[in-house]
């Protein structure tokens, strides 16, 4: 028995520890969604052109890809239940200071403390989710997922629903900020305090399997990345569909990738992990492929089913694969998977734009498709490598 798992059969996994790591993705979740309703409200507030609420919004991505790893480094120092408390702690005050700051500089800075959050958030929430679903012998990682997209729609729901009554955004982040603290407070004790008993560094540099792991993460948050900024753009500007109808193709693919996170385990349990992941990346390069060639914009909403369907249990497979390899301790597997993970979420889309600027913004979406092809390829080498 290694050392690390003789230190991780110190924890014991009930009920009450699942739920409360479903949860811990829950908080961040509907700690951005509350985010999100606010970024108009600021932006008339404060005066400022869309340039200027761009680089407020990039400090975000940046802080998190900074962050990463020093949350992977604070993980195995102070474990995972200690970060994660705080770091939900600290997402529900930030939310009341984001409803009332004065000018751009101090949004700046508070802004990069979110960034900070996220990053920490991200690793020691996949850390704990890793060693709770490695000590339940059961697939949990998919509903784990989901329940970042369920956070998003209770925060954006109940947004709007406190917004038609008349509440001032800053009430709104005061109950929002409540809600989250009660949830800490309550789950907060059934997170694990689980440290990496492994002597190497928790930011280590990726290495062996785990390097394919990342570009897989990557290619996978590249495709969610592109639905979420091109996809409108693409509709707007290929398919000719009405701007107020351009956001109905991100909507329609989030639904489906909630739907499948949430039964993505049973999914998974029934295909096995090779089969969701091979025929995931075919689904989503298959949708990427229909958006290309229908026009009718009904019909178009059939590739950003496929697309929502097929990436849905992608990556949270590809985290729960991580216990089973042995190049590197779970704690710098995580971080280093998360690190090249938000490389697609944070470069890519930037650079996608860049291409389509250059040779047209079909070509990306084709480019997308052979990635998700090339995805398929990787997947079964890696699946050999395990075996």
């Amino acid at each position: 028995m290694s050392l690390e798992d003789k230190e991780l059969m110190q924890f014991k996994v009930g009920k009450k520890e699942q739920y409360a790591a479903r949860m811990a993705f829950f908080i961040p979740g509907f700690a951005i969604s509350t985010w999100a309703p606010m970024i108009p409200i600021i932006k008339e507030r404060l005066h400022i052109e869309a340039d200027i609420l761009g680089l407020l919004l990039l400090c975000i991505g940046i802080s998190a890809f900074i962050v990463i790893p020093i949350g992977g480094l604070l993980g195995k120092k102070f474990g995972c239940k200690k970060v994660m408390v705080t770091t939900g702690s600290l997402f529900a005050i930030v939310l009341v200071a984001l409803s009332c700051l004065p000018n751009v500089w101090s949004y700046a800075i508070c802004l990069i403390l979110v960034g900070a959050i996220m990053g920490c958030t991200e690793v020691c929430m996949n850390i704990n989710a890793v060693v709770v679903e490695k000590l339940s012998q059961k697939r949990m990682m998919s509903s784990m997922h989901g329940f970042w997209s369920v956070g998003c729609f209770c925060s954006a729901g109940l947004f709007s629903i406190l917004a038609k009554m008349g509440l001032d955004v800053f009430f709104i982040a005061i109950i929002h900020c409540l809600i989250i603290l009660a949830i800490v407070i309550f789950f907060g004790r059934y997170f694990l305090d689980y440290k990496s008993a492994n002597s190497e560094s928790a930011i280590a540099i990726p290495k062996g399997i785990v390097v394919l792991f990342g570009i897989l993460a990557c290619v996978s948050f590249l495709g969610e990345g592109a639905i979420m900024d091109w996809g409108g753009v693409f509709l707007a500007e290929v398919k000719d569909v009405e701007l107020s109808l351009a956001g109905v193709g991100y909507a329609v693919f989030s639904v489906a990738m909630l739907i499948m996170r949430l039964i993505g385990d049973k999914v998974v349990q029934f295909l096995g992990e090779e089969k969701a992941v091979v025929l995931g990346s075919s689904l989503a390069g298959l949708g990427f492929l229909w958006i290309i060639i229908i026009d009718n914009f009904y019909l178009m909403l059939v590739g950003f089913v496929l697309l929502g369907l097929g990436a849905a249990n992608i990556v949270p497979v590809l985290y729960s694969l991580l216990q089973y390899q042995k190049d590197m301790p779970i704690n710098a597997a995580v971080t280093a998977v998360t690190c090249m993970g938000y490389t697609g979420v944070i470069l890519g889309p930037a650079i996608l734009g860049f291409i389509a600027q250059g040779i047209g913004i079909i070509s990306v979406f084709y480019l997308l498709m052979i990635l998700f092809i090339v995805q398929v390829v990787m997947a079964k080498y890696v699946f050999n490598r395990l075996k």
